[in-house]
Parts: structure tokens; C-alpha cells; sequence
């Protein structure tokens, strides 16, 4: 059975703690998403949604107690409509559209929604308390390195430049910032809405007024490389990962629909892709980074593709340091790779965005008449993923 994609879309992303969303609760954000995911999608009866399935990299607090199963109510959609969370760290988003797939291709489903939701101004990389495990202390303390010594790890191993990494993220807000001057994003982004609220001093009352929000905040104009080389290492003393040649906290949601060809013909929807392969793998913690080296082959191959057939690829920048290593190991076009910006300059809304990037993705290829795109990304505590894509 065949596993098809109806409309993919995502949030604009946040910056967080200062930008947009950072007081818009993730449960509400992912339900405005939905809302026009399904508006996008066409008039069907919302009872025929057998699950909703969202990915979320810390699932605590005001992302906590099964945040899938609020989203959608808060969307709207009926008591009947069961919801799961899922976390696979930084593939969630991915992780959500690969188990929907599968529900569909084995005939558990015709209907799922899938996505993936996250505020990184609510909660802090890591949660608010880690979790420790004695026998991880023992056996593989490079678990709870932060991700930025990870990246310099990588780079070490990988012999990765400071000058390269600075290009890579120089050249990341070049094609974000020509993208948004273009439009792109414009047909991927559903708008939504955040409220501000400020004390007026005369009245001595809270003025609540609301926005809309439907343009990236991340990418930065006006960079330069003399600008980048100027910057401090962050985590390293004498190290090459800064601030600027890193993935940015952000805020956003993303969601689509997966659906059998059988629910295709009943409803009259109109599918934009077919989800032909996906892929998780693991690698040593302390490079977590080059994950998608080990994925991206294991999905090439369950789709029956060869990297040469591949006309687009997402690969998300978590550090410069580590998208150069996988694009150099595994020798792959640097063309058709994040043609409209990456996460150093877009953002990375952790669970969020491996369904944001299969909407960027999809629109992309779409606008490019292309035929086969991939989306992949590194995942803390050594892992990768990869999914593969046909546009229709």
C-alpha cells in the first residue's frame, strides 16, 4: 500500500524567548497549524481522522501530558479523534510522518495527521531537570555532552574549518533572506496569531492586542564573513562553533495529512507527494552530528533510490560543523542542498522540524518541478534519520 502526503504546512519560526511566539503555548500553536492544515487540505468529515500523531523533543510542562491529544481538541476536531506524542529528539516532526506512513502502508489507517510542535521559550534545551541513569554515567557519559561540544567534536574528527563553517553559515541566511524576498515561504506558511500584552501607565490597565505572524524572525541581513570570524567560540576554549555557525532556538509547528490512495478517492483530496522511504540510525553520542551519514543510505535504499536520483535535499543545520562533515563523507551536491536557507539561519524548533522541513521540502520541489527530495537531520545522543519523498 502507498502512504501519500495532503497537505503539508508549517508555522513561521520564532526566535525564541524574544521573538514572536515565545508566549504562544505549543498546544495552542500546533492547533492553529492544524486548522489550516485541514482548511489547506479540503471539505471531509474531520470524525474520518483515525489518529493524530505529534512529535515533541521535551514533552514536559506546557508540553507535557500528551500534547497531541490537546492540540487537536483545541483545533476543533472531535472527541472521537484519538492523539499520541511522539519524541525522537530532533526527528520527531520526521518521526511522526514515518509512523503515520507506516499505519497507512500496512492498512492499520487510512487517515492520519501528523506533525510536530515546539517552544524552546517555554522549555529549556535538555527539559527543565535531566534525567540521570547510573548505569549511562558508567557506561556512556558522552550521553549528556551538550550538543555544541558535540559539534566540536565533529569538527576535530571531520576536519572541519572555522572559515568553513562560517561560509556554510554565511551562505544559510544569504538563501533564507533572498527566499523571504522572493516569497517562497509564502505558500508553506499558515498564519497565525499571538497576542501581546503591555500596562498602560495612565490607566493603569493591561492593553491586549492582537498579531499575526507569517515571516521567519532567524534569518539576519547584513552578515558578513569579517562579521562571523569575529565571534568568540561558545563552547570550546580555542574551539570554531559559535553562535552564528549554529542552528537557532525557535518556536514553530508543522502538520500534514497521511492518507491511503482508498481515502484519496472517498474524500477528493489531492495528494502532493508519496512517502517512499525512512530510515533511524545510531552513531556514537559524542558525534551525534554525522547521524545522517548513517541514515540517509538505509533510506536511499528502502526506497529503492540512489543519492544521484535525489533533486532536493533538507538537511538540517544543527551546526555548520556537522552538515559539512555529512555532505562531505557522503559526497553530496552541495547545490541541491537547503536551497532556500537552513536551520542557522531559519531556526530549529527541535520536534517541529522534521515536519517543517518536509513542508518546505514538498512546496520546494513543487515550485522546481522535481521529482525526489529527501529530508534528514542529526539526533541528540547519537542518532540520525532520514525520509525520502516523491512530489506527485
Amino acid at each position: 500500500m502507498k502512504a501519500y502526503i495532503v497537505a503539508p504546512y508549517r508555522s513561521a519560526v520564532g526566535k525564541a524567548f524574544k521573538g514572536s511566539l515565545a508566549h504562544k503555548r505549543p498546544d495552542d500553536l500546533c492547533a492553529d497549524v492544524i486548522k489550516g492544515v485541514l482548511k489547506k487540505a479540503g471539505d471531509f468529515d474531520h470524525s474520518a481522522i483515525e489518529d493524530v500523531i505529534i512529535g515533541c523533543a521535551m514533552p514536559e510542562a506546557e508540553q507535557g501530558m500528551n500534547i497531541a491529544r490537546f492540540a487537536l481538541l483545541l483545533a476543533g476536531l472531535p472527541e472521537s479523534v484519538p492523539g499520541i506524542t511522539v519524541n525522537r529528539f530532533c526527528s520527531s516532526g520526521l518521526q511522526s510522518i514515518a509512523y503515520g506512513a507506516a499505519l497507512v502502508q500496512s492498512q492499520s489507517m487510512d487517515c492520519v495527521l501528523c506533525g510536530g510542535t515546539e517552544s524552546m521559550s517555554m522549555i529549556p534545551m535538555m527539559g527543565h531537570e535531566v534525567v540521570g541513569s547510573r548505569a549511562i554515567n558508567d557506561k556512556h557519559p558522552d550521553f549528556y555532552l551538550g550538543m555544541g561540544l558535540t559539534a566540536e567534536n565533529v569538527a576535530d574528527e571531520y576536519k572541519v574549518s572555522r572559515e568553513a563553517q562560517d561560509q556554510f553559515a554565511l551562505n544559510s541566511h544569504l538563501k533564507a533572506l533572498d527566499a523571504i524576498e522572493k516569497g517562497y515561504f509564502k505558500d508553506e506558511i499558515i498564519e497565525v496569531g499571538f497576542e501581546t500584552r503591555k500596562l498602560d501607565s495612565r490607566s493603569g490597565k493591561i492593553e491586549v492586542k492582537q498579531h499575526n505572524f507569517s515571516q521567519d524572525e532567524g534569518p539576519r541581513p547584513g552578515s558578513s564573513l569579517e562579521a562571523l570570524a569575529k565571534l568568540r567560540p561558545v563552547f570550546k576554549t580555542k574551539g570554531s562553533v559559535t553562535a552564528a555557525n549554529s542552528s537557532q532556538m525557535s518556536d514553530g509547528a508543522a502538520a500534514c495529512l497521511v492518507v491511503s490512495e482508498k481515502f484519496l478517492k472517498e474524500h477528493d483530496l489531492t495528494p502532493i507527494a508519496e512517502f517512499k522511504g525512512f530510515s533511524v540510525a545510531g552513531v556514537p553520542p559524542r558525534v551525534m552530528g554525522i547521524g545522517p551519514i548513517a541514515a540517509i543510505p538505509k533510506a536511499l535504499k528502502q526506497a529503492g533510490l540512489k543519492i544521484e536520483d535525489i533533486e532536493r535535499i533538507e538537511l538540517n543545520e544543527a551546526f555548520a560543523s556537522q552538515s559539512i562533515a555529512v555532505i562531505e563523507t557522503l559526497k553530496l551536491n552541495p547545490e541541491i542542498i537547503n536551497p532556500t536557507g537552513g536551520a542557522i539561519a531559519l531556526g530549529h524548533p527541535l520536534g517541529a522540524t522534521g515536519a517543517k522541513l518536509t513542508a518546505t521540502l514538498l512546496h520546494g520541489m513543487k515550485r522546481d518541478k522535481q521529482k525526489y527530495g529527501m529530508v534528514t537531520m542529526c539526533i541528540g545522543t547519537g542518532m540520525g534519520a532520514a525520509g525520502v519523498f516523491e512530489l506527485l
